[in-house]
């Protein structure tokens, strides 16, 4: 059986929203996050991608190397809380250009199911905005809005994609569980 991935928003799921974070030093996990991420991995068995959209960068406020820094940052920090992730894909585009890797797009999805060999329709797609509910529902994997960050300011705007309402990425972890029979 091929294993089974989580496509986890960055801002507002993983770590604080800090409204376009550009320096690695405001890099701040949410509470709990670092041991859903490693609960997801260790105890469910779930390959972890993290997808972010990064407009900053197409708009010329975000150096690609200073999002690097942010990445190892934040791959540090949950490193140090013993938690991992098999990557970071980000979208570099403003939402103007059209394509096809920003979220809601299936893009940066489509990429790590062709990177990681997994069904996309089997993932669980979890974030706090309605682009990562729509990118969830336009690959047929099972979408769990968290209520961090912009999530409950989101929940109007993703009625039609979210397949679950979470208060934060442990209770959204929990709902996995169940889902797959592990809770």
């Amino acid at each position: 059986m091929t294993r089974r991935y989580a496509l986890i928003d960055r801002d507002g799921t993983i770590n604080v929203e800090r409204n376009h974070l550009s320096d690695p030093d405001d890099l701040e996990l949410i509470p709990g996050s670092a041991a859903a991420l490693r609960r997801l991995r260790d105890e469910l068995g779930l390959g972890l991608v993290v997808v972010t959209n990064q407009a900053q960068i197409g708009r010329g406020a975000l150096t690609p190397a200073r999002l690097e820094e942010i990445h190892a940052r934040l791959t540090a920090m949950l490193e140090a809380e013993g938690a991992a992730v098999d990557t970071i894909l980000h979208c570099p585009h403003p939402p103007e250009d059209g394509c096809s890797c920003r979220k809601p797009q299936p893009g940066m999805a489509l990429e790590a199911a062709d990177r990681f060999g997994f069904d996309p329709s089997s993932a669980f797609v979890v974030g706090d905005h309605a682009a990562d509910m729509g990118m969830g529902r336009t690959i047929g994997a099972t979408t769990l809005l968290v209520l961090t960050g912009h999530g409950a300011e989101e929940i109007e705007r993703s009625a039609g994609a979210t397949d679950h309402i979470a208060a934060d990425l442990s209770a959204a972890v929990d709902i996995i569980a169940t889902l797959i029979g592990k809770g």
